[in-house]
Formats: structure tokens, sequence, C-alpha cells
């Protein structure tokens, strides 16, 4: 797949555009290649800041007109900007959704106007209207943060048990289950195993989920696990799906106590690779992240809607794994990668950051 699209690499020299501040923004495209509507789901995360202005960006090269609008986590009000688009004249739509079921009314009016749909890293269910899938390999990023678990503590040399939260995100993000998914393919052999002991109990992926991917709402549960499960434990590791709720989570046992000498933090995961998160990693605190080069997923979606637009059949890697409850989506995926403080300097390498901004 890489090979096939080495010329993404190119998007990391990149200079981001700016975003609008009410939830919308526009760019020019420098030719009369069409007009890419743009919907991406929040400002709140760092990591969608990027998405947007990556696709702006990707797509510009390619000499097209954009619209970029962020739904603030609102899936109503995603729905209708979406909606705002079809009726501008989109001749493309690139939808991060917030709800990835509540969408099957808006897509049939894109559907109805001849007006193709790229799900964006999140895949949209329950409707036949979405036409392609671009995303990273989701299970992988969960394998990778239950890896980082497993070499950290030597559970395959049979040490433990060790003491374990569990975390996932939204659950009205498919993405949640795949990322679950991966990370309960490594890590479920050693929770039979009691190398791995959750005190808690809450092990079922409908008692773990986090709405929204909130911080503060991870933060609050893990507060409360605190509080009811470990007054005569310390928890050793916690499995979380992203930066945001890591940070959530940190918040809880430094509140707590952890980050002492006698009460040291535990293993903590994450994914995205947000600057506060990497900052963390380096000073000792987050453990883990995974690294998701968006600007590169902006790349796949921008060559992608110019496959459609030329009338040229995309190139995917994937037809048979992503099943939207209606349809096969045709899918491309890209490959994440595990960064802790030993390896951080892949970010600078790839010019994801710069030195100083890690400092």
């Amino acid at each position: 797949m890489f090979n096939r699209r080495a010329a993404l690499a190119a998007l990391a020299s990149l200079t981001l555009s700016a975003c609008g501040q009410n939830g919308e923004g526009s760019s020019e495209g420098s030719s009369e290649g069409g007009t890419v509507g743009i919907a991406m789901p929040t400002r709140t995360s760092e990591r969608w800041l990027t998405d947007g202005k990556s696709v702006v960006e990707a797509l510009k090269g390619k000499g097209y007109k954009t619209k970029l609008v962020y739904g603030d986590d609102d899936p109503k009000a995603q729905f209708s900007q979406i909606e705002d688009l079809i009726k501008q004249g989109v001749d493309a739509l690139i939808i991060a959704a917030i709800d990835a079921k509540s969408l099957n009314g808006v897509l049939q009016q894109a559907a109805d106007a001849d007006i193709p749909v790229i799900a964006y890293d999140r895949l949209i269910l329950g409707t036949k209207n979405v036409d392609y899938y671009v995303s990273f390999d989701n299970e992988m990023v969960g394998r990778l943060q239950a890896h980082h678990i497993i070499e950290k503590f030597g559970l395959e040399d049979g040490k433990g048990p060790f003491n374990i939260e569990l975390f996932a995100g939204s659950p009205d993000d498919n993405n949640t289950k795949y990322f679950f998914k991966g990370s309960m393919a490594l890590l479920q052999p050693f929770l039979d195993s009691k190398q791995l002991v959750v005190p808690s109990g809450q092990t079922a992926l409908n008692q773990i989920t986090t709405l929204r991917w909130d911080g503060p709402t991870a933060q609050k549960r893990m507060s409360d696990i605190l509080t009811n499960w470990y007054l005569s434990k310390k928890v050793d590791a916690v499995l979380s799906p992203y930066d945001g709720i890591s940070r959530g989570v940190l918040s809880a046992l430094q509140s707590d106590g952890y980050g002492s000498d006698s009460k040291p933090l535990p293993v903590i995961t994450g994914q995205d690779a947000e600057l506060d998160s990497v900052k963390s990693i380096i000073a000792g605190e987050q453990s883990q992240t995974v690294y998701k080069d968006v600007r590169q997923l902006a790349g796949a979606a921008a060559e992608m809607v110019d496959d459609i637009l030329s009338d040229r059949t995309p190139w995917v890697d994937n037809r048979g794994d992503y099943n939207n409850g209606v349809k096969v989506v045709p899918a491309v995926l890209l490959q994440p990668k595990s960064v802790d403080k030993t390896n951080y300097d892949v970010l600078i390498a790839g010019e994801y950051f710069t030195a100083d901004e890690l400092k």
C-alpha cells in the first residue's frame, strides 16, 4: 500500500491552512477541479483540527475548492451541515461522522444528487450511500497498545499478576469496537491466565466506553474506580484508546497520589500522538501513544476524490472487512506506529512536530 502511495510522504511538508472559527471554513483551489465538502466531528481535539486542515491542503494541491465544516460533537448539527453542503452543490463529500448511525437520511440526499461519499477514519453505518472508506488499520492500533503493555510487564515470560483497568472510545464511533477487538486479541490470554487482573470487573465493551472520547468523562470514571476498587491496591496499567482519554485518566491518578517514588504511575497507552501527550511521554507520565500520520490519511482521501471525479476507479486494499450493516465498504487502510519514550524522535524525523515543540 505504501509503495503504491509513496507520493503521500510529500504531504509532511505542507503548510496547513486555517479553518473558520464558527465551525465552518473554505479554501479556494487554483483550478476548476470542483468543490469538495469536508465534514469533521469536533474542534476540541488537536487531531481533528489537523485532519481538517490537512484534507483542505491535500485537495488544494490537486486543484479542488473545499468547504470545511466542524460539527462540534453535535450529530444533529453535523447532519444539517452536510445537508447545507449538498444544497450548495459540492461535487463530493468527505465525512468523519460524529454518530456513525445518524446520517442515513442526509446521505440519501447526497445519493439523489449523485454526490459520492467517502467515510473518513470513521465508518458510516446503516446506509448503502457510502462509497469508500479511508482509515488506519484500527485493529492494529489496539494491538500496538496491547503489545506495549505485554512488553512492559514481561507477560510472555510468565510475569504477573498485574492490575489493569480498561477504557474504550465512544459507543457511537464504529472504530471503538475495532480498537477494543485488536487489544483484546492480545490481552485476553493474560486475563484468562490471571497474569492481568481487572479489580473493577469492568471488562465488557459496554462497561468501558467513553462518550465522545471525552477526557473529563474518563477522568471521572477513573476516579470512581480508584475510590471503589483501589483502597488497598495499586493500578499497574490502564488500556486507553486515545490521548485525550489518557490525559483524563492521568489527572485522576495524579489526584490520587500516583506519580511519586512510592506510588509510581501505571503504564498508560494512547492514540493520535497529540502534542500534550507526547510531551507527557517524554516527561515519563503517559507511557505510549499510537502515531497515525493524518497528513497521509488526508492525502489518501484526496487521491480517492480525485480518482472518482476524474472517472477513475479508486485503488483500495480491503474489500471484505468493513461491513456497515448494509454493505461492505471498500477501504484503504494506512499503518499506524507505536511511539514511546524510546522512539518519539520519529515524530521529529517525519516533521510531525519540531524539536522545539516537544521541549
